[in-house]
């Protein structure tokens, strides 16, 4: 029997032709079969010098045509190519090929036509069939174990997506990533294609389309502020630059933690600058503290707690905004049908509350880092990419640190948290929101912090430097929410008074 393969450019006339003359052969004669191949004219080159280095052939045009002899022990007959298989048709055949050279160009566009068609279907197959690659970074630290259970869940990619997880480290914790990786098996979770690790650097995020980067877990002795701002500098140099050469092209980049969140991220979308639209920074878990804070005061449940907005820094100074707070099923003498909310500041009377005790344990919190384990951490980062991938609820706020474009009078260049909605596969600042402005005062004091940060990250700046705020004489209170401010701009009931200090 003699097998055929006749490989050309998808657009080459000589190799429609050659194919036609083959097809009439394997048609007519039962010993006579073909196999063909074609390959994008931008392709072409590659593949026939690959093809004729391994065979050691030398042909440089389309087509090209061998024989197989694989079941007689051998590895291919170059038979030539477009002239020298006519000669081959009409010697041992006496078939040959009156073609006209207009039909060789229509069917020459026909083949590129179908072979562009054939490769769009392999690529949606494929997407059908790969698993959703997604690669955790600092996979050795505690709140990784936490957040492995909900990726796999179903609920944060859909329960018709299997992911291949793979967990990146520094090699000394490879130990650690291998009892992971056994535990995550045990899960026997049905969206669960593969689970990994890697500590070989050069090989990070090889094909990631999700990165989730955790805080990381250096062993370093760090002993001012600023030596720990400009110790994130080379790991996420690091980060982006294995982003941009190994990732997915649309790659999704979600940063958490409770750490310098804002800085990282904006040195990641510095460092990695083809998908930094793609870069964001988790501020659920700020917002979850401040919701736990507000029900166990009004005696109900966080999650009846709505559009608590976090501006700023997340993991720093930032202003818990609860102008447009809502709390649903709240136990009050107004009732109303299902969906019907008070609003947070008009059901808490007790002002001195809000502006100091509340101001207070959000501050305790964020400065120390406690009840922000890894429970909540891991549950901020699931909820985020679910939004991301499915959209926020309806109608809800939702707090995102992302690129300030000058939204809200915010100065461009900094990771800022701001009042966000997730639709589409992607996300969008809430500039149509009324009665949030900030004043001045406050977005000076938020700015600075993250702006300085940013400068003393790249040395542009020798020490950090706080801004000192006028504080009533009587009252000395920390920086946070600012319940008087919230009241001015939001116009409500005069009798909460103002307080300059804040």
């Amino acid at each position: 029997m003699a097998k055929f393969v006749i490989a050309g450019k998808a657009n080459c006339p000589y190799y429609a032709k050659a194919e036609l003359l083959a097809d009439y052969l394997q048609k007519n004669l039962p010993d006579f079969q073909i196999f063909k191949i074609t390959q994008h004219p931008d392709e072409w080159e590659d593949w026939l010098e690959d093809v004729c280095e391994r065979n050691m052939w030398d042909h440089r045009n389309s087509p090209i045509i061998w024989r197989e002899l694989l079941d007689r022990g051998g590895r291919g007959l170059l038979l030539g190519g477009y002239n020298e298989f006519l000669e081959h048709a009409q010697l041992y055949y006496g078939v040959t090929s009156n073609m006209t050279t207009e039909l060789m160009m229509v069917i020459a566009k026909e083949n590129m036509q179908m072979h562009t068609e054939q490769e769009l279907d392999k690529e949606n197959m494929k997407d059908l069939i790969s698993p959703l690659q997604v690669w955790i970074a600092s996979a050795g630290t505690y709140v990784c174990c936490h957040l492995i259970p909900l990726l796999v869940s179903g609920e944060v990619f859909g329960t018709n997506s299997e992911i291949s997880l793979t967990l990146f480290d520094q090699e000394q914790r490879e130990d650690c990533l291998r009892n992971i990786v056994m535990e995550t098996q045990d899960l026997a979770s049905p969206v669960l294609r593969t689970v990994s690790f890697c500590t070989t650097v050069k090989k990070a995020f090889l094909q990631a389309q999700v990165i989730i980067i955790l805080d990381d877990s250096t062993e370093e002795e760090v002993y001012s502020m600023e030596s720990c701002l400009r110790s994130r500098v080379p790991l996420c140099r690091l980060y982006g630059y294995l982003i941009e050469k190994n990732a997915h092209e649309s790659v999704k980049v979600i940063v958490g933690g409770k750490s310098f969140v804002n800085l990282k991220t904006t040195l990641l979308m510095q460092y990695a600058p083809t998908i930094a639209s793609n870069i964001i920074a988790v501020a659920l878990g700020v917002e979850g503290q401040a919701k736990a804070v507000l029900a166990r005061k009004m005696k109900t449940t966080s999650a009846s707690i709505k559009d608590v907005i976090i501006w700023g820094n997340i993991t720093g100074n930032n202003y818990v905004d609860l102008r447009k707070a809502k709390v649903y099923n709240y136990e009050s003498a107004v009732k109303g049908p299902p969906g019907y909310y008070h609003s947070v500041l008009n059901s808490i009377f007790d002002r001195e509350w809000i502006t100091q005790e509340f101001v207070k344990t959000l501050q305790s919190l964020s400065s120390t880092g406690k009840q922000f384990g890894g429970i909540l951490a891991a549950h901020s980062i699931a909820t985020t990419l679910k939004y991301w991938n499915f959209g926020s609820p309806p109608g809800e706020i939702v707090s995102l640190g992302v690129m300030s474009e000058g939204q809200f009078g915010i100065p461009e260049g900094i990771v800022f948290s701001m009042p966000v909605k997730f639709e589409n596969g992607t996300w969008m600042v809430l500039t149509d929101l009324e009665d949030i402005s900030l004043s001045e005062k406050i977005l000076n004091r938020l700015a600075d912090d993250l702006i300085q940060e940013k400068l003393i990250a790249f040395g542009d700046l020798l020490t950090f430097q706080p801004i000192k705020e006028v504080s009533d004489p009587q009252v000395d209170k920390p920086s946070g929410p600012d319940l008087n401010e919230e009241k001015e701009q939001a116009g409500s009931d005069d009798s909460y008074g103002k307080n300059e200090d804040q």
